[in-house]
């Protein structure tokens, strides 16, 4: 793999917790190798560092140990107007609370991620109206969240998190609260962008959706990276069993 190539590295990353007089390991010495237009599953059960690797990914934490490259751009170092910079312009987040501003409409909840881009008025509401017709919403732009469904809602994530076109599209759980047939639904918009030339990260505990979607699958325990698998011609082959040493 080229380093054109790579959009995401973690090399040798630790986010450690003072709980008292203990120290918790929610990272602990993880690699991981993203690369552009790749369709990455993170997968692990509770408690096995998803969501301290998707902070950490998503440059909404810094990590205590090693390093974290966004192209060859070693962020880890960076201070947070920085990151959050980086955050607006590359990263589109969904997550599975949906996230939306209670008392915005869908359209208003989409044009809110590119106020803080400068983007004039008139291009945010065609911006907005554009994506919200992408994902089936066209008839819902002026509802406001509580008269939406949890597909509904989710789909109007979607769109939000594409607002600034970003590189990566950062999902954590995003299927988590609905039902089967929504599920589906927006896995497949997560799968037609990702062949659109999107990055897709997608953490999440259900294999049954790591599987069906994603091209590679890291594989959580303990806070470190107990196996990588790949699909190749449909099936699922161990690729590394990574030993990663400080």
């Amino acid at each position: 793999m080229t380093e054109e190539e790579i959009m995401i590295e973690l090399r040798k990353v630790s986010k450690h917790y003072e709980m008292g007089e203990e120290i918790v390991k929610a990272l602990d010495c993880t690699d991981i190798v993203i690369k552009n237009g790749d369709f990455v599953a993170i997968m692990g059960p509770s408690g096995s560092g998803k969501s301290t690797g998707m902070n950490l990914i998503g440059s909404l934490d810094l990590p205590t140990k090693g390093e974290i490259y966004l192209g060859k751009e070693d962020i880890a170092g960076l201070e947070e107007s920085e990151l959050a910079q980086i955050r607006g312009k590359k990263i589109g987040f969904i997550f599975q609370q949906f996230n939306l501003i209670p008392n915005l409409t869908a359209k208003e909840n989409v044009m809110l991620p590119m106020i803080f881009q400068e983007i004039d008025e008139e291009e945010r509401e065609e911006k907005a109206e554009e994506l919200l017709k992408m994902v089936d919403l066209s008839d819902r732009m002026e509802h406001y969240p509580s008269q939406l469904s949890g597909g509904q809602q989710q789909r109007v994530a979607i769109a939000r998190a594409l607002a600034n076109n970003p590189e990566i599209i950062l999902a954590d759980e995003p299927t988590g609260n609905l039902d089967s047939k929504s599920k589906t639904k927006i896995m497949e918009f997560l799968k037609d962008l990702n062949e659109k030339g999107k990055t897709i990260i997608v953490v999440t505990h259900d294999p049954s959706i790591a599987e069906e979607y994603a091209k590679l699958i890291y594989w959580l325990k303990d806070g470190k990276v107990e196996k990588i698998t790949k699909k190749i011609k449909d099936n699922w082959k161990m690729i590394s069993k990574p030993v990663c040493k400080n």
